[in-house]
């Protein structure tokens, strides 16, 4: 029996009840949480290859068989990891960077007990000052992924860090507090990233003449900000850019191929206002 008449019957209906945009955005979530799930996956498989430090002499190399672009000036990069995780989550952007012509990048690991932003931020500002000593370099750009981006900030902000940080990219980083998943706050430094704290109320406080460029990625299927504008740099004087990428959740943030094409962008930016303005759509 042929009943394919029998659709569009029912479909105003079918459309009212469950309407063009409702569906657009389902799917939409629906993609972007599978996504976090096999980011998610691979990321269990890699974690042990990450938990130790880097090898220094490992921060030229690409990988076997990778086509290089030419070398590109800039300051080296310094990818920073996010709350309870390694260097691991930088393997794709890593390879992205180096691919397309930064020969230097290293990825830096602090201790999964970290239980301090303050004091992640003091060594972070240790690795830096060895890292400029070691390659000549006065400056030096970093990317965050969340937690990491936070601790940057702090460092660039609060530490005198803007002196060696030219650029500093935040991927999903929690600027002024997110109040997602309560339990977690049982950590301290998950208590130092919920809006009000010591130190999101340091962050707030006036920075004049800060030299740090600030360049802010944030989805809007971030689950871990809440509200999604968290993870908004919004300081009066601080010189920075939100960037809006639509259709991916936390977790792809530093590995999907266009936030890594716009994070090679913000780089070689000279000025943080030329850089993706309009926002990135990856889904």
């Amino acid at each position: 029996m042929k009943v394919t008449g029998v659709l569009p019957l029912f479909l105003p209906f079918y459309r009212r009840l469950w309407p063009g945009r409702l569906v657009d955005l389902s799917m939409t979530l629906f993609k972007a949480t599978a996504l976090e799930a096999a980011i998610l996956a691979g990321h269990l498989l890699l974690y042990p290859t990450g938990l130790v430090q880097e090898r220094r002499c490992a921060s030229l190399a690409a990988g076997e068989g990778t086509t290089r672009l030419p070398a590109r000036p800039g300051p080296p990069v310094v990818l920073l990891h996010g709350f309870i995780d390694n260097r691991s989550v930088f393997v794709l952007l890593r390879r992205s960077l180096v691919r397309n012509g930064r020969q230097r990048v290293e990825s830096l690991n602090y201790s999964p007990l970290t239980c301090d932003i303050r004091t992640a931020a003091e060594l972070l500002g240790r690795h830096v000052e060895e890292i400029c000593e070691r390659t000549g370099s006065e400056r030096v750009d970093i990317v965050g992924h969340s937690l990491g981006g936070l601790i940057a900030r702090y460092y660039v902000q609060c530490l005198g860090g803007d002196l060696r940080v030219r650029t500093l990219v935040t991927l999903g980083t929690p600027h002024s507090g997110t109040r997602a998943v309560p339990l977690a706050s049982a950590h301290p430094i998950v208590r130092q990233m919920r809006p009000g704290s010591e130190v999101i109320e340091e962050l707030s406080r006036p920075a004049p003449g800060c030299r740090t460029r600030f360049v802010s990625f944030w989805s809007d299927l971030d689950s871990v900000m809440d509200p999604l504008e968290a993870a908004c740099v919004d300081h009066p004087d601080l010189d920075a850019l939100n960037v809006r990428v639509t259709g991916i959740g936390h977790l792809a943030l530093p590995v999907h191929p266009a936030v890594a094409a716009g994070i090679r962008e913000a780089l070689e930016a000279t000025q943080a206002e030329e850089t993706i303005a309009g926002g990135l759509t990856v889904a």
